[in-house]
């Protein structure tokens, strides 16, 4: 993916609130980025024909033609999560391949687990992955951050911790700070459950990081941050404690 691109996504579904629960959450994923909203499948069709869609929110039951059998129509069809009320049809869905099932309502925490499972998806549409594969070879992973207006590549080597302030984070590397708007959650689901852990309901660490710690603090880039009672047995329990 290059610097300043998205995944781009597309809702299908014939009912405006649903739509809108899932639009909400996509412009919290500065990853994300929404190209369409149709109320049908045959307007998904036209989108899909006018524009590259790497992403699609699909409703199963809809008018004139459900999710499924539109999934089936397609011949390169995009990445799909499906949203529905109605599990009966999970099964079928998963023999299509898509990524996720999603049951309404859709919590948000439901939600970044499956737009996760889909950025790892090797398939999802990359514009140049040998380049990609590069980078990973001269200096590890990495992650991108929307700030000042531009999407902004960040090594996970070089995180020391994130910090929730509200409807923004700080994230906290050896070469500055980086402050976006986005929730702690989100940020959380992007990154490698081997190399961060959440300490507190403010707070995400880098374990390589770690200089010291105690039951209740975790020293890391000379700054002392607190383990919150919720999160204190996980984190102990991750780092050796």
């Amino acid at each position: 993916m290059h610097e300043n691109s998205t995944i781009k996504c597309l809702i299908v579904d014939d009912e405006p609130p649903a739509r809108e629960i899932i639009r909400r959450y996509i412009e919290q994923m500065p990853t994300l980025e929404l190209v369409g909203e149709c109320a049908n499948a045959i307007q998904a069709f036209t989108v899909l024909q006018q524009q590259p869609v790497d992403l699609v929110f699909l409703d199963i039951r809809m008018p004139q033609l459900n999710g499924n059998d539109f999934l089936k129509a397609l011949q390169t069809p995009p990445k799909i999560i499906f949203t529905t009320a109605y599990s009966e049809y999970a099964l079928e869905g998963y023999e299509l391949d898509a990524i996720d099932y999603l049951m309404k309502p859709i919590p948000f925490d439901r939600f970044l687990k499956a737009v996760n499972k889909a950025f790892r998806q090797p398939a999802i549409k990359v514009e140049a992955p040998v380049a990609a594969l590069q980078e990973e070879k001269k200096g590890g992973s990495f992650v991108y951050f929307r700030a000042d207006r531009k999407m902004v590549k960040v090594m996970l080597q070089d995180i020391f911790y994130i910090e929730s302030m509200k409807d923004y984070i700080k994230v906290i590397t050896s070469n500055g700070t980086i402050i976006t708007k986005q929730s702690i959650s989100s940020v959380e689901a992007m990154l490698p459950e081997k190399d961060f852990v959440r300490t507190h309901r403010s707070f995400i660490v880098s374990t390589c990081h770690i200089k010291s710690f105690t039951s209740e603090l975790i020293e890391i880039h000379n700054t002392e941050l607190p383990i919150g009672k919720l999160f204190r047995n996980e984190v102990l329990k991750m780092i050796g404690g």
